[in-house]
């Protein structure tokens, strides 16, 4: 009788076992197709040197760490030409350097989409990000690249032969068409803008870079048929240097092209070389540990800002 009775209570056990594992693929497979009929949101960031960036990791304190850690499962980063590279959670990036004692190194990605998780706890984010040092949009950003425009805007023959709208289209579709191929959705919501030093070096890159950046504007809407497509313009405030009016001419461009656009915001910078806004590094032009963390927290929430707009 004992010998029975354990028996019908190890029957009883495996049953309830059994039920609870059924239960619980079942919940997990409910939530995965409630997270696949979800829209991924996809936001799309360009530029150059500062857009990079090079904050050091190593330096954000423990709290920031972490909270991106508990974020990075739902912002995922692709800056890869390679069409089959997957995108990877948020993080750093490694680059070894003589210019700097660090080689942990974040840009504005990197608090724009903590900014963007935390605001959204439910949501999921692709962030698509193409940039390159030293790139003009005069030259390697144009849309309508040439080769006379190429050679008269870059430095060196790399730089020369760079079309950088084209790959970072074609980086957007191969990952957006990787999210289809999977059968999920996703919705594109916004370009982060942060590349303009280089064009301030000459007159004719400085003096065209209002209707340079409209036309960046109008070709990144036009090719994603996204007519009211949400941007946000970070204002360069680089030194003067080899033509004294670049900078003012350019920081001058992009507000004209922010204030005649109402899904334009940018985020203005001051022109005082002690960086209080967004501090930089000693070499001043670069934007250090704090400026990338300001800036990707102000990036993250004028993008929120015009979301809201819609």
């Amino acid at each position: 009788m004992i010998v029975r009775y354990k028996n019908k209570l190890f029957f009883l056990f495996v049953c309830v076992l059994c039920i609870s594992l059924f239960l619980s693929f079942n919940l997990k497979d409910t939530a995965a197709q409630t997270n696949d009929k979800k829209d991924i949101h996809v936001v799309l960031l360009a530029g150059q040197s500062n857009m990079v960036g090079h904050g050091n990791y190593s330096a954000l304190s423990y709290d920031i760490k972490k909270r991106i850690e508990k974020v990075s499962n739902r912002v995922l980063l692709s800056t890869s030409d390679n069409p089959k590279k997957q995108a990877e959670p948020l993080s750093y990036y490694v680059a070894v350097s003589d210019k700097y004692s660090f080689d942990m190194h974040f840009g504005p990605e990197l608090l724009l989409g903590l900014t963007l998780a935390e605001a959204n706890p439910n949501q999921y984010y692709l962030l698509i990000k193409k940039a390159v040092g030293g790139t003009s949009l005069y030259g390697a950003w144009n849309p309508e690249w040439t080769t006379e425009k190429a050679n008269l805007a870059e430095r060196g023959a790399k730089r020369k032969n760079l079309r950088l709208f084209e790959s970072h289209i074609l980086n957007i579709k191969n990952n957006l068409n990787m999210l289809e191929k999977t059968g999920q959705s996703y919705k594109v919501i916004g370009l982060g803008w942060l590349q303009g030093e280089s064009d301030t070096n000459k007159e004719i890159t400085a003096s065209n870079y209002k209707i340079n950046l409209n036309n960046l504007v109008t070709s990144y809407r036009k090719t994603l048929s996204l007519d009211n497509l949400p941007i946000v313009i970070g204002q360069v405030n680089p030194l003067s240097r080899k033509f004294k009016e670049g900078p003012e001419l350019v920081r001058a461009a992009m507000e004209a092209v922010a204030e005649g656009d109402d899904y334009i915001e940018i985020i203005k910078t001051s022109t005082n070389a002690d960086w209080l806004d967004y501090p930089k590094h000693s070499d001043n032009l670069h934007y250090n540990t704090e400026g990338q963390k300001r800036l990707g927290i102000a990036f993250g929430k004028a993008l929120i800002n015009l979301c809201n707009k819609k």
